[in-house]
């Protein structure tokens, strides 16, 4: 019998892996460490030596959506939106709903891509339970060089480009809001305005 190096093999000479006739579909062989494959979900195999699930390492890794559309209203979870930058794009102005927050770690990042012409980009929280802390600096476009910090009240709950004073005077401006604890949103951001700038924190929820 001519011996043929199993290296050489090619097409039809192959042979499919031991139990894969018998596998469901969207599963992968993983060796056991005791001179077995056996066949297992790609969420198990994944998953396999972290807490992290299927969902999760998704979410992190899938980077095909890195940019999301808010339109005129936009209620933003974590599912969807962890991670993303979403883009402010109504001329009648984006509002963002954030989640309830607990604490989880999500990070989004606002930003102007559009100029609303009426009404006013807006970013608040689903409840009044939930408070927004931190600092945003508006750089003024009337007069080069001036730029002013707005610290959040203890009740802050709301931020508003309202076009003039607050922003929503410049494409690219920014915020990132982070959920850091039950309750509460940080946040840091820097925009532009005109006119006499003003703080873009209210409470309204």
């Amino acid at each position: 019998m001519t011996e043929v190096a199993h290296s050489t093999l090619t097409g039809a000479e192959l042979h499919e892996s031991k139990g894969v006739a018998a596998a469901s579909a969207n599963t992968v062989a993983v060796a056991n460490g005791s001179g077995s494959a056996p066949f297992t979900s790609l969420a198990t195999f994944l998953a396999t030596g972290t807490a992290a699930t299927l969902a999760e390492i998704t979410r992190v890794a899938d980077v095909s959506v890195r940019m999301v559309a808010a339109g005129a209203t936009l209620s933003v979870t974590e599912a969807l939106h962890d991670g993303k930058t979403i883009l402010l794009n109504s001329t009648g102005g984006s509002v963002c709903t954030l989640p309830a927050a607990s604490g989880s770690g999500m990070r989004l990042k606002f930003l102007v891509s559009v100029l609303a012409t009426s009404a006013s980009h807006i970013v608040k929280v689903a409840s009044s339970s939930d408070i927004i802390q931190g600092v945003v600096v508006t750089i003024d476009t009337d007069t080069a060089g001036t730029s002013t910090g707005w610290a959040t009240a203890s009740d802050s709950d709301t931020i508003t480009l309202n076009r003039t004073t607050t922003g929503s005077v410049m494409r690219g401006e920014w915020l990132e809001l982070e959920d850091v604890a039950s309750n509460l949103w940080l946040v840091r951001g820097q925009l532009a305005n005109t006119a006499s700038g003003a703080t873009p924190f209210s409470a309204t929820v």
